[in-house]
């Protein structure tokens, strides 16, 4: 009886196999070159953080000037000027005090943002600092408006203030909706504030300044606690960096062992 031979299994479509190999090479250059131009993008930013530290703290640390003429108000931005140490002089209007929530160091509370009527006429708003909750606030501090220019009638003893510069606070996800019309407020937001208290909005510089410490006046309604503000950047950008690039070295290390077990496996089959 003829000895039967059994036929070699049939090998994979080459055609097929070459495509998924190609294609394997394709996503992983794709995944390498996505990773680490990531990686590459975050010491970009590492580097702009830096440098944003770097000139805060500068500004934190020296000496205070003058504030931003009105001309120069529409160039003020978070980028050239927060947090800038300025002086003004003028008289508080604390009849149109607005009381803002807080959570600060003392706990939860409210900073007292007064109308600031400066030597040249214009308006800032001077967080004077935090108080903290008890009785009535709302009682306390009222919605009061402004009747025609409220600096012209301004009275009291001309005070010095030194303090930061602040970009005024828009609405975001982390604070509610303010609510002039029942005189809640959770944002620092000058506008609206000064809409809020009958203020000419022309009159009113775009910023509002944080007061030092120890700087609120002896005839002031209530006392505040200045010199709260918190300066914190979070700077995770080398970690990120790290992170895409260690990424990206792992894509490179498996596209390599899956292309040696390639290798290997068609010179055996050979």
């Amino acid at each position: 009886m003829a000895a039967v031979h059994e036929q070699p299994a049939a090998p994979a479509h080459p055609q097929r196999s070459a495509f998924a190999r190609r294609a394997l090479a394709v996503a992983a250059l794709l995944l390498f070159v996505l990773f680490a131009g990531l990686g590459t993008w975050q010491v970009f930013r590492l580097q702009w953080k830096l440098d944003l530290i770097e000139r805060v703290d500068a500004r934190v640390h020296a000496d205070p000037v003058a504030p931003p003429l009105a001309s120069q108000w529409p160039q003020v931005s978070r980028e050239s000027d927060e947090y800038r140490r300025i002086r003004l002089s003028g008289r508080y209007l604390y009849e149109l005090t607005t009381p803002v929530q807080a959570l600060s160091e003392l706990g939860a509370g409210f900073w007292l943002l007064t109308p600031f009527c400066t030597e040249e006429g214009h308006i800032v708003l001077i967080n004077r600092g935090f108080i903290p909750s008890s009785g009535n606030i709302a009682q306390q501090y009222p919605a009061n408006k402004a009747a025609g220019d409220p600096c012209a009638a301004a009275a009291g003893t001309p005070v010095a203030v030194t303090g930061l510069l602040r970009i005024a606070e828009p609405k975001s996800g982390f604070l509610r909706d303010n609510d002039p019309v029942n005189n809640r407020w959770y944002a620092r937001e000058v506008g609206a504030i000064a809409a809020a208290r009958g203020l000419d909005p022309a009159q009113v510089a775009p910023f509002f300044v944080d007061a030092g410490k120890g700087q609120d006046p002896k005839d002031a309604p209530e006392t505040a606690v200045g010199g709260l503000t918190v300066i914190s950047f979070p700077n995770n950008h080398l970690v990120y960096a790290l992170t895409w690039y260690a990424l990206a070295l792992m894509v490179a290390a498996a596209t390599w062992w899956v292309a040696r077990y390639e290798a290997r496996r068609g010179a055996t089959d050979d």
